[in-house]
């Protein structure tokens, strides 16, 4: 049977993880894809996903990579559940996976914290789980296998590094500024508004307010509503995923402002999903740091290098890139590093595959 022979190269997996690993985005019924398991096969590999929810354009085709990817014709089942934003239906589906007794556990988890007992059954049960898009914070990261995702902080970092460089080239004195964080607790959150509030420190900026709009759109526009009946002088909105800035330019045209960097406000955004470049190029999104969200293959990646009993990078980030209306800022330092900005043609719409 498949599952006696992974739970053996699962125990020295996890053993040669731990020694050599590098320290370097009501609960849904659980489903499937339309594959079905073979029963006593020796070849399906059965993948559990706890995915956060459908919240963004982003998050849904992050689902839609991993379901892509992980089909009968490609040697897998996948047992796909939807937490709808929520932990408690996140613990509940890992717990259901451990008694399907899957090959691999993939989690996408709604916030950082909170995940050591549950992880710690999928260890004991032998089972390997790789995190995607949002860290864990756990106090001993062998309780997972890999994660892939972004450089949250980083993403801010370049995001603020491009507004201080604009401000400079428009020699704009006066911002005042409002951010419309994610979901609380995220990494993305976390991440992003940190790279946000260093350069306010840094910059004296002067920040006015910080509301979560749970990386939705319908509460992207309502705290950009209640933000503009509360100040009359916001310049600068930085929102932390496309979704809340397409709420936001809303509210905005709602309350008769003009959208776009030369007009009333300029918004700031993550993730470059198509239907937030296409806002980029008609110049409602003055720039928009991607995070990509196509982490199916790179998880395929892990499991085969698992299944050849090799060891994968504890930790690894994915290469992304910047993108502007206008070339007013050509690149940016950070760290040291130079980053690139890509201003959005049709040629960049057309490449665009999420």
């Amino acid at each position: 049977m498949r599952k006696n022979f992974m739970k053996k190269v699962v125990a020295g997996m996890l053993t040669a993880v731990m020694a050599f690993s590098l320290t370097a985005c009501g609960g849904g019924d659980a489903s499937t894809n339309d594959t079905a398991k073979e029963e006593g096969s020796s070849d399906v590999i059965t993948v559990g996903f706890s995915q956060v929810g459908a919240e963004s354009d982003w998050r849904t085709a992050n689902s839609e990579s991993m379901k892509s990817t992980f089909t009968k014709d490609n040697g897998y089942e996948l047992i796909f559940d939807d937490a709808q934003q929520k932990q408690e239906n996140q613990i509940s589906a890992i717990r259901n996976f451990i008694q399907q007794d899957v090959d691999y556990i993939v989690l996408a988890p709604v916030t950082e914290t909170g995940w050591d007992a549950v992880l710690g059954e999928a260890k004991q049960a032998g089972i390997p789980v790789i995190i995607v898009d949002r860290m864990v914070d756990v106090k001993d990261d062998s309780l997972y296998t890999a994660w892939v995702g972004s450089n949250f902080e980083l993403e801010g970092k370049k995001a603020a590094a491009y507004l201080d460089a604009y401000m400079k080239a428009k020699n704009m004195k006066d911002m005042k500024l409002v951010n419309i964080q994610g979901t609380i607790g995220a990494s993305a959150q976390i991440g992003r508004t940190k790279g946000l509030d260093d350069a306010v420190a840094a910059n004296g900026w002067n920040l006015l307010e910080q509301q979560t709009g749970e990386f939705t759109q319908a509460k992207g526009q309502e705290v950009m509503e209640s933000m503009l009946k509360q100040y009359d002088n916001i310049n600068v909105v930085y929102c932390e995923n496309d979704n809340e800035a397409f709420g936001a330019i809303d509210a905005i045209k709602a309350a008769g402002y003009e959208v776009g960097a030369d007009k009333d406000m300029m918004v700031f955004s993550f993730d470059s999903t198509k239907e937030g470049l296409k806002k980029v190029q008609s110049g409602e999104i003055t720039l928009n740091t991607e995070c990509n969200p196509l982490h199916g293959p790179r998880v395929e990646a892990i499991i085969k290098q698992l299944e050849n009993k090799e060891t994968p990078e504890k930790k690894a980030y994915v290469d992304e890139e910047m993108f502007a209306h206008d070339d007013t800022v050509k690149s940016v330092t950070v760290d040291g590093k130079e980053y690139p900005v890509t201003v959005v043609t049709d040629e960049v719409m057309g490449a665009r595959k999420y």
